[in-house]
């Protein structure tokens, strides 16, 4: 009798291998955003960025664990190391400036992580294969999406000239870590 297949032993294709350890750094990273900013905000005794910081976390710690269910570990990415490093301090520093800084960099990033789970989300609806893993997708695409327009509104208005730069950084660098760990 063969074993029904479920979210966790879905047979993944060498596409979607790929896309889920890029989705797992990321999920990886997003964590240790979260915690970077805690760190600081602690020190700057920000009981606001502390809150936010805490509640996006636990999200994405749970986005985290669903990807650990689908992937196999040596399917993951070898840099974890790396993406918590990233994430630390994509976290960290923006905090030292303050909240809107924060803000402005969670939102540059959740554009990003939007439009990426976007390309995965497309490309299971145009296959009509894993209907559970794009249910997973969308539901972890909402999620994002819902942190992006709460940093959004924290921001308050566009930010300066350098808050930009420094976010079309964050969103470059994005796509620069989802390239390398579709890879590695």
């Amino acid at each position: 009798m063969t074993r029904p297949t479920t979210l966790e032993t879905l047979p993944l294709s060498p596409y979607l291998v790929r896309e889920l350890r890029s989705d797992h750094a990321g999920e990886t990273g997003a964590v240790y955003i979260y915690k970077g900013i805690v760190a600081v905000a602690k020190l700057k005794h920000s009981q606001e960025l502390i809150d936010f910081a805490r509640r996006h976390e636990a999200t994405e710690a749970e986005h985290l664990a669903l990807i650990e269910k689908l992937l196999a570990p040596r399917l993951r990415s070898h840099l974890l190391l790396a993406w918590r490093v990233a994430g630390w301090l994509t976290g960290a520093l923006p905090a030292l400036f303050g909240s809107k800084a924060t803000f402005g960099t969670i939102a540059a990033v959740e554009t990003f992580v939007q439009e990426h789970y976007q390309q995965q989300i497309d490309h299971l609806r145009a296959t009509q294969e894993h209907s559970e893993l794009l249910g997973l997708l969308l539901r972890c695409q909402a999620d994002e999406i819902h942190h992006k327009e709460e940093a959004s509104a924290l921001v308050n208005g566009g930010g300066s000239p350098l808050l930009k730069t420094w976010c079309w950084l964050v969103g470059q660098g994005s796509a620069a870590a989802v390239s390398v760990a579709r890879r590695v």
